[in-house]
């Protein structure tokens, strides 16, 4: 039986992701080129699903909404959750994309726009890709929940964190942001909160698309044709030069 890529990093565990949906064959964050990689290999090896949660953007390009869909075009069943797979399923929903999530739907919706939402800076693949910055997301999810914070409180802790550089948003830089103008008393008891737990939105996400896979049987995209333009080509003879 054909099986699933699962591209994934810093949002959650190779060992959690291996829980959830154990046939996944996990692969690194999604970079350009990668599914075109897939498109251009034997047909017995094309996977019958992809399923994009993490996927690189900024020390390399961010994969092409093209070669998602030259993937779709050959009938592999693409679905995307809680980063970049949220992203380009809410771009690509319209051609058949499957997206999963409250994060999905906030940007299918457009209450959500900007991609630096859900970036965070992280790791290389020998320290696990583990994060060391906080989206913008998972910000937002924990000002939201905080119950000492007023309407007005959250809306500036939100806009002060979202003034950050993606690399620069920590759970500790929320807590100095407050303690910059909260009372005291408030502060301590936001920073105690923090402390007890920091939810992230964007791994219960990535949890709902696997439990989803691992329930849904993989089905053939709606027919798509991509036009194959002068970017596609290049990006096909670059893959093929050795």
């Amino acid at each position: 039986m054909k099986r699933t890529l699962v591209y994934v990093g810093p949002t959650l565990s190779l060992a959690e992701v291996a829980r959830i949906l154990p046939s996944a064959l996990v692969q690194p964050p999604v970079a350009v080129g990668d599914l075109m990689q897939i498109v251009l290999g034997p047909p017995r090896e094309r996977p019958a699903r992809i399923a994009i949660i993490d996927g690189y953007f900024e020390r390399m390009a961010a994969v092409w909404h093209k070669e998602i869909l030259r993937a779709m075009e050959l009938g592999i069943d693409v679905w995307g959750a809680s980063s970049m797979g949220a992203l380009r399923a809410a771009e690509l929903a319209p051609f058949g994309m499957r997206g999963v999530g409250a994060i999905y739907k906030a940007f299918e919706r457009g209450t959500l726009t900007a991609d630096d939402e859900v970036a965070v800076a992280h790791l290389p693949a020998e320290h696990g890709y583990t994060a060391v910055s906080v989206a913008l997301v998972d910000l937002r999810a924990a000002i939201a929940a905080a119950p000492m914070l007023t309407k007005v409180e959250r809306e500036r802790l939100v806009d002060t964190s979202r003034k950050h550089f993606y690399r620069d948003r920590t759970w500790e830089q929320l807590v100095e942001d407050g303690r910059a103008w909260l009372a005291t008393k408030k502060a301590n008891a936001l920073a105690a909160w923090i402390g007890t737990g920091r939810p992230s939105r964007k791994a219960a996400d990535a949890r709902l698309l696997l439990r989803t896979l691992a329930k849904t049987p993989a089905k053939r995209p709606p027919t798509v044709r991509v036009p194959r333009t002068w970017a596609i080509k290049q990006l096909e003879n670059w893959l093929d030069d050795p």
